[in-house]
C-alpha cells in the first residue's frame, strides 16, 4: 500500500479528534465556529473520498498493513479504555445508575488484564483497507460530515426555541466529531483490541449525546442506551479474549477470525461478535435504546440512525457473514433480523411522531440488513451492503428535514404536516424525495429487497420470506400515509415562512442530489463497489448479482420516474381544471378549513390517518416482541457459546 494512503487514513482517524478539541474551546455559536466546522468537515470529506477512490480504482480489493512500532498506539488505547471506564463509573455514581458500572467493569477489566499482563497475542496486521472499508469511508465521510455541518446551524435554532436547555452546543458538536473519528478508527482497524476500543468510544459518545438536555427523561434514556451497548461490549470483549487465549486460535485479528481454516472453533467468537452487533444495531430485544435517543436534538438522531452508531453493528455482521453461512448462529441472526424487520414495521404504522416513525423505520431496515448478513449468501451480502448505502443517505436526509419542519411549524407530528407541499414547498419536496428513496422504485432500497428476497428463497426459509413480504407491505403502509399527508391540500392553503438557515441547506441539498444520483449510478455501484466486496469475502469470482437485463429494466424505471411528472405537466398546459368547494360534514364556512354543522356552529375541518393502535399499538406489540427476541438471543448464546465451554 502506498504510504500517502496510509497517512490519509491516519489523518481520518486523528483529525476529527483534533477538530473536537478546537470546537470544544469555541463555546458560543459564531461565524468562526461555523467556518471551522465547514472547512474542517469538508477537509475530512475530501480525504475520505480520496482514500475511497484510490482503493476502488486500484483494483486491490484488500490491503493489510503491519505496523512495526505500536507501543504508543497501544498505550493510547489502554489509557483511553481506563478513561472511558472511569467516566462511566463517575457518571453512574453521580446519577445513581449503578448497574452501568457493572457492565463497564465486566467488559473492560479483562481486556486491560490481557493487555497489561502480556497475554495479548501479537497480530500479523493492524490496519485493513479494502473495498468494504472504502464504502464505509464514503458513508461516514460524506453523510457524517454533512450532518455535522447541518448541526452547526441547527443547534443555534434549537436553543432559540428551547431556552430552558443550557447551551452546551460546543460540547455536542465536539462529540459528533469524536464519533466520526471513532468510526474511521473502527473501520480501518483489523486488530480486535483496537476495534474494541473504538467500539466503546461510540457507546460512551452516544450516551453523552442522548443525555444532552439533562432532563430526567434524557438521563434515563441515555443510561438505557449505555448499559445495552456496554452489554454488547461485554460480548465483544469475551470474543476478543476467546480469540487471544484459546490454544486452538491464538489470534488477534478480525481477518484471521473470518478466514480461519477451522470454522467450528471460530464460531464461538463469531457468535459473541454477532451478539455485540445486535446491541449496536438496536435489534430486538435491544431496540428501546434507539427509540429513547429521540429526546436528543435532531442531529444526534441523524448521526446515530444513519452514518455511525447503528451502522457499526451491521458492519461487523457483514464482515463475519461468510463464516455464519449454514451455521446455527447464522440461522438465529437471520431469524432475529427478519423478526425485527416485520415487528418494527408494524409498530411504525401506529405512531404519528415523525422522528419516532423514522426510528422504527431504522430498526426495521437494520433488521433486514441483519437478516441478509445472517444468510451468509452472496445475494444476502450484496443486498446488505446496498441497503446500508441507500439507508444512510435517505434516513439522514429525512431526519434533517423533520428537524427543519419542526423549527418552522413548532411540531414534528405527521398529522400537522397536512398540506405541507403548500405550507413549506421546499422542505416538502425534499422530504418527498427522501421518503421515495426508502420504498419506491428505482431507488436502491426496493431493488435491494429484491436481492434479499432471492437470498431468503435460496436459503429455503419460508418464515424469512413471509417476514420480508408482510414487513414490506407494512413499510408501504406507513410511508404512503406520510406522503398522503404531505401532498393532500385544501383550497386557500397558506404558506408558512421557511426559516431554515443556509448552513443547514449546505447539508440537505447534497444529500437530496445524492439520492437521485445513486439511482443512475446503481449498476456502476454494484459492479465496482459491491462486487469486489463479494470477491474478497468469498475468495473467488462471484457472478454479477445484477445482470444486463436488470440494468436495462432499472434504467427504464429511472426514466419513468422523471417522465411521468414532466409528461403530466406538459399535457395539462393550457387546460383549466374545475375547482369545487369542499362540503365535508356540513356547509363550507368559506375558507375550506371550517364548516357549519347541523346546529349552526362553526367547526374546524380535521382529517386524520388511521394508526391502527388497537391492533399494532406499542402497548400490544412492543414488549411481546422484546420477550420473543430475548428468548431467541438466549437460545443462540446457550447452544453455541454455552455448548463450547
Amino acid at each position: 500500500m502506498a504510504i500517502p494512503i496510509l497517512n490519509a487514513v491516519n489523518f481520518l482517524i486523528l483529525f476529527p479528534f483534533i477538530m473536537a478539541l478546537i470546537i470544544g474551546f469555541l463555546k458560543k455559536a459564531s461565524p468562526l465556529r461555523s467556518a471551522v466546522i465547514i472547512i474542517g468537515g469538508f477537509t475530512i470529506m475530501a480525504t475520505a473520498i480520496y482514500v475511497a477512490v484510490h482503493v476502488l480504482a486500484s483494483g486491490d480489493t484488500s490491503s493489510f498493513v503491519y505496523l512495526e512500532y505500536t507501543h504508543v498506539p497501544d498505550m493510547i488505547v489502554i489509557a483511553g479504555e481506563i478513561f472511558l471506564m472511569g467516566l462511566v463509573c463517575f457518571l453512574s455514581i453521580k446519577y445513581k445508575k449503578y448497574y452501568a458500572i457493572i457492565f463497564s467493569l465486566v467488559g473492560t477489566i479483562p481486556v486491560l488484564w490481557m493487555d497489561l499482563a502480556g497475554r495479548a497475542v501479537e497480530g500479523n496486521t493492524h490496519i485493513r483497507i479494502d473495498t468494504f472499508a472504502a464504502v464505509m469511508y464514503l458513508i461516514v465521510g460524506i453523510v457524517g460530515i454533512l450532518i455535522c455541518i447541518y448541526a452547526s446551524g441547527y443547534m443555534k435554532d434549537y436553543h432559540h426555541h428551547h431556552t430552558d436547555v443550557q447551551d452546551r452546543s460546543n460540547y455536542f458538536l465536539a462529540l459528533m466529531f469524536v464519533f466520526l473519528g471513532a468510526m474511521f478508527g473502527l473501520i480501518s482497524s483489523d486488530n480486535l483490541g483496537w476495534i474494541y476500543f473504538f467500539w466503546e468510544i461510540t457507546s460512551v459518545c452516544s450516551f453523552l449525546m442522548i443525555g444532552y438536555t439533562r432532563t430526567q427523561e434524557a438521563i434515563d434514556n441515555s443510561f438505557r442506551a449505555l448499559w445495552m451497548n456496554l452489554l454488547g461490549g461485554c460480548g465483544f470483549a469475551a470474543g476478543l479474549l476467546y480469540c487471544n487465549l484459546n490454544p486452538e486460535l491464538m489470534i488477534s485479528n478480525l481477518s484471521q477470525v473470518t478466514q480461519s481454516s477451522v470454522p467450528a472453533v471460530v464460531i464461538v467468537p463469531i457468535t459473541l461478535f454477532a451478539f455485540a452487533a445486535l446491541t449496536k444495531s438496536a435489534q430486538f430485544p435491544f431496540s428501546r435504546w434507539l427509540l429513547g435517543a429521540m429526546v436528543a436534538p435532531t442531529p444526534s438522531s441523524a448521526l446515530l440512525h444513519s452514518a455511525t452508531m447503528v451502522k457499526i453493528g451491521v458492519y461487523m455482521l457483514i464482515r463475519v457473514a461468510p463464516v455464519m453461512a449454514g451455521t446455527l448462529t447464522g440461522i438465529m441472526i437471520t431469524v432475529i433480523g427478519g423478526f425485527t424487520f416485520f415487528a418494527a414495521s408494524l409498530l411504525a404504522i401506529t405512531v404519528s411522531d415523525g422522528k419516532k416513525v423514522l426510528a422504527y423505520s431504522t430498526i426495521s431496515n437494520l433488521g433486514l440488513i441483519t437478516a441478509c448478513a445472517g444468510t451468509g449468501t452472496t445475494e444476502g451480502v450484496w443486498a446488505a451492503v446496498m441497503l446500508v448505502l441507500f439507508h444512510a443517505v435517505s434516513k439522514s436526509l429525512l431526519f434533517q428535514t423533520v428537524g427543519d419542519i419542526e423549527n418552522c411549524m413548532g411540531s414534528r407530528d405527521i398529522e400537522d404536516m397536512h398540506g405541507l407541499i403548500i405550507k413549506l414547498p421546499r422542505l416538502a419536496f425534499i422530504m418527498i424525495i427522501g421518503i421515495c428513496g426508502m420504498f419506491m422504485a428505482p431507488f436502491g432500497m426496493l431493488v435491494s429487497k429484491w436481492a434479499a428476497l432471492k437470498s431468503f428463497v435460496d436459503s429455503g426459509s419460508v418464515w424469512l420470506v413471509l417476514f420480508l413480504v408482510f414487513g414490506s407491505g407494512s413499510t408501504l403502509f406507513y410511508w404512503a400515509k406520510w406522503l398522503g399527508k404531505i401532498c393532500t391540500v385544501i383550497h386557500q392553503s397558506f404558506e408558512l415562512e421557511d426559516i431554515t438557515p443556509r448552513s443547514e441547506m449546505i447539508s440537505i441539498f447534497p444529500l437530496t442530489s445524492l439520492i437521485v444520483i445513486m439511482c443512475f449510478a446503481f449498476p456502476w455501484m454494484s459492479g465496482h463497489m459491491i462486487q469486489p466486496i463479494l470477491d474478497e469475502a468469498y475468495h473467488t469470482n462471484i457472478p454479477d448479482v445484477i445482470g444486463g437485463s436488470d440494468v436495462i429494466i432499472m434504467m427504464i424505471m429511472v426514466a419513468m420516474v422523471f417522465m411521468i411528472p414532466f409528461g403530466s405537466r406538459f399535457l395539462s398546459i393550457g387546460k383549466n381544471s374545475k375547482m369545487t368547494m369542499s362540503y365535508v360534514a356540513g356547509v363550507n364556512a368559506g375558507d375550506d378549513r371550517h364548516y357549519i354543522d347541523s346546529f349552526g356552529k362553526e367547526r374546524a375541518l380535521y382529517m386524520s390517518n388511521w394508526y391502527m393502535t388497537d391492533y399494532f399499538g406499542e402497548k400490544k406489540l412492543l414488549w411481546p416482541c422484546i420477550y420473543v427476541a430475548t428468548v431467541l438471543v438466549a437460545v443462540m448464546l446457550i447452544i453455541v457459546v454455552g455448548g463450547a465451554f
